[in-house]
């Protein structure tokens, strides 16, 4: 069984529900009856270049059998019966871990916080996949294990680094897999494989127990067939550790919602040069679907980005990766694929100076980009710009594996989050993904937005924020909903205060009301729920005029929140209108 160690106690609080986490499929079968399942689909598909470490089944079923009995006893596993697959350069206790390199072999004790905190929470683990070896690539062909072909069309590329993660994942192997992203690992894969991948703001989910590429810029990604369940994964996995110093909580300003009218940024026409005809007609495609569910587009000249895309293999960055592995690479280990070697040991050359003027090119980027997302909340982009065959890949390794990270690359050198999802695939069929690129810990923003797209329900993906309940201007429709909107505030439902309140109409400006609880003579009255991150919870409290203020409203389920009152003496000389059975109903009775 693999162990949910001391690496999981210092997980964030995840939001998924219980035991059904994956639909219908988890609520009607057992965890053994999944896993079963898994190995039947597994010499089924007989795809072996998937799998570095796959675990024997006769010791999977033993730990589902054990996980069923847990929640037959009542233990409440958020992720009970999920099948997870790990890419092999995240450390697992007691199995190898290869980096698709067999002289790079070794097992460690302990299991990365990210696997461990899946474990806790009820998932199952089947193995270890295969990868562009050291994570150095986009093809997924780069490995001595075997080139993993793409899910539906065999003889192309499955993308990579994290490919054999993305095919299980594909193919039905698994529900979800752990992938790594520097420069657009958990995204290009899932683009060719018509999948969900999320790349997480930097540090949310700790890198501790995984090999470096770049460790400034490493994410720890999700790949699953729809984007709720690769929320819910991405979810239980966050939260800092004490192992790892680039982790990072959550700010007291995250943005927990997305606007409903959404202006979203594209790339210009000349930014869009280096993709196939095929891949641009499937990316205008996507566009219209975009425009069609009501949403808006400007186009948006992000040539100073793709620019810096450049930097991750071109520049003095790659010196990161000899940083983390160049030594052993030096000394020709057995199983070394000779063009990752050449990539990576070539990070030894550039000079110190070099590397300075890369950065402070990465910061003027990063200033363009924040300035880019002070107008609009998201970045929509194709994910990559061609998906070639493994053929093709042989014969040009380099240049093809540059030209697919050009809308990727940057993202993590910028500090910037992104979700891919399935666009519409091209004419002929062949999957296609684009990207809702947004700042660092917006993202949620972009987990809405892609919602938004697919025609999905959004699940969250942090549970940081505090409700906060409007019965007046605030509403859907009024004047001040706006500021709502501004704040980034995720609508959370319709209630119904208990029936200890009345409402008054005060004089003011635009109208509003206010509500007041009393020992008895009031009714229950109608408001909605919304979430705000603490930091614009605070300034909605700082902005309010008098004679409004934030106090503790009792609903009718029992349950006390944040909400919008007014003081006794400013009710005294205002007029009653409980008897109108909320604010919206006053406004629109004919008196």
């Amino acid at each position: 069984m693999i162990a949910a160690d001391d690496a999981a106690a210092g997980a964030g609080k995840a939001v998924v529900g219980t035991g059904d986490c994956t639909g219908a499929a988890v609520a009607i079968l057992s965890a053994t009856d999944r896993v079963a399942a898994a190995y039947r689909a597994i010499d089924e598909h007989d795809r072996p270049e998937i799998w570095i470490s796959l675990r024997a089944e006769a010791d999977v079923l033993a730990e589902a059998a054990a996980l069923d009995a847990r929640v037959g006893q009542g233990d409440k596993l958020p992720l009970a019966g999920i099948l997870v697959a790990v890419k092999d350069n995240i450390d697992i206790a007691g199995t190898p871990t290869t980096c698709a390199c067999p002289g790079f072999a070794r097992t460690p004790d302990h299991t990365a916080p990210a696997v461990a905190r899946l474990v806790a929470q009820g998932a199952i683990v089947l193995g270890k996949t295969n990868l562009d070896q050291f994570a150095t690539g986009l093809v997924g062909t780069r490995s001595p294990y075997g080139a993993v072909r793409n899910s539906r069309f065999p003889d192309r590329v499955s993308g990579g680094s994290s490919s054999g993660s993305a095919v299980a994942v594909a193919l039905g192997m698994v529900d979800a897999a752990l992938g790594t992203d520097t420069a657009g690992s958990g995204r290009v894969p899932a683009a060719l494989n018509g999948i969900v991948g999320i790349k997480p703001t930097l540090g949310l989910i700790p890198t501790t127990g995984v090999v470096p590429a770049c460790p400034d810029y490493d994410a720890v990604t999700v790949f699953a067939r729809d984007l709720s369940l690769a929320t819910k994964v991405a979810s239980a996995m966050t939260g800092p550790d004490p192992a790892d110093p680039r982790s990072r909580p959550w700010p007291a300003d995250t943005p927990l919602g997305a606007p409903s009218n959404t202006v979203l940024a594209v790339p210009t026409d000349d930014n869009l040069k280096s993709l196939t005809p095929a891949y641009r007609a499937a990316f205008d495609a996507t566009v219209d679907r975009w425009r069609s569910g009501g949403g808006e587009i400007a186009a948006v000249d992000i040539a100073e980005l793709l620019d810096a895309a450049t930097l991750l293999y071109d520049g003095a960055i790659v010196a990161q990766r000899f940083a983390a592995v160049g030594e052993f690479l030096g000394g020709s280990p057995a199983g070394a694929d000779p063009v990752v070697s050449a990539i990576i040991t070539g990070g030894a050359r550039p000079a110190a100076h070099s590397y300075v003027a890369d950065l402070d090119h990465l910061t003027r980027a990063a200033a363009t980009a924040r300035r880019l997302f002070t107008e609009y909340p998201a970045l929509l982009l194709p994910t990559t710009t061609e998906h070639p065959t493994i053929e093709a890949v042989a014969a040009e390794p380099i240049a093809i594996n540059g030209r697919m990270g050009t809308f990727t690359n940057f993202c993590n050198l910028l500090d910037l989050a992104a979700v891919a999802v399935p666009g519409t695939d091209t004419a002929d069929g062949d999957p296609f993904g684009i990207m809702f690129v947004t700042p660092a810990f917006a993202d949620q923003v972009g987990i809405d937005l892609a919602a938004r797209l697919l025609g999905e329900p959004s699940s969250l993906l942090t549970d940081t924020g505090t409700d906060l309940l409007v019965v007046g201007a605030h509403l859907r429709g009024l004047p001040l909903h706006h500021q709502l909107e501004q704040a980034r505030a995720r609508f959370v439902g319709e209630v119904t205060t208990s029936a200890a309140y009345r409402m008054v109409a005060l004089p003011a400006t635009p109208p509003k009301p206010g509500m007041l609880r009393v020992g008895s003579g009031g009714r229950s009255l109608p408001g909605e729920l919304y979430r705000l991150s603490p930091a614009a919870l605070g300034t909605f409290l700082g902005n309010l005029p008098a004679p409004m203020t934030l106090g503790k409203v009792e609903l009718d389920s029992g349950e006390w929140v944040t909400g919008f009152a007014c003081d006794f003496e400013s009710s005294r000389d205002a007029t009653d209108i409980t008897e109108y059975g909320g604010w919206k109903n006053y406004l629109n009775a004919d008196r």
